[in-house]
């Protein structure tokens, strides 16, 4: 009886073992496309007043956008997180997954708009509305790139 459970158990992992093997190439280059190298990386700066954003965007092979930004707002916490989005046209949509100063225990999700304007880019403002805790922006609603505070130029990235 012992000798059957240990029969199992090894069929079992035998069985799992395989099954890892035998996974689809799509689904293994899906998943090198999205944690792969990028084929460019650029960095940026946008400054007003006393505030600072700073964006390092990463291109990857299947036109898909990642990247890490920091918003250091005058008298508030620092926003860390990641960008994720793509462009449309010459306006980069993105989500904004970032945690505001040390506290670390929520996270927050904010839709962005970025337009592309020669070696520029430009935060939109839009009406954002949330629904069932996920933040978007309102169809219909035109995002304003003239009206802005920060416009971002592109600055050497530092090697980290």
């Amino acid at each position: 009886m012992k000798n059957l459970g240990l029969f199992c158990l090894l069929f079992a992992c035998i069985g799992f073992q395989s099954c890892k093997k035998n996974q689809s190439p799509k689904v293994v280059e899906a998943t090198k496309v999205l944690t792969g190298n990028p084929i460019n990386v650029q960095c940026y700066k946008a400054l007003y007043q006393e505030d600072t954003i700073e964006l390092k965007m990463n291109t990857l092979k299947n036109g898909k956008i990642t990247g890490d930004m920091v918003m250091k707002f005058f008298n508030m916490p620092k926003k860390v997180g990641k960008i994720a989005g793509e462009f449309r046209g010459d306006t980069l949509f993105a989500s904004y997954t970032f945690t505001q100063g040390t506290y670390d225990k929520i996270t927050y999700k904010n839709p962005m708009a970025f337009l592309k304007r020669g070696n520029e880019l430009i935060l939109g403002n839009g009406k954002i509305e949330t629904t069932m805790g996920a933040s978007y922006f309102v169809k219909g609603v035109p995002i304003d790139f003239e009206r802005v505070k920060f416009k971002f130029k592109t600055v050497d990235c530092d090697a980290k």
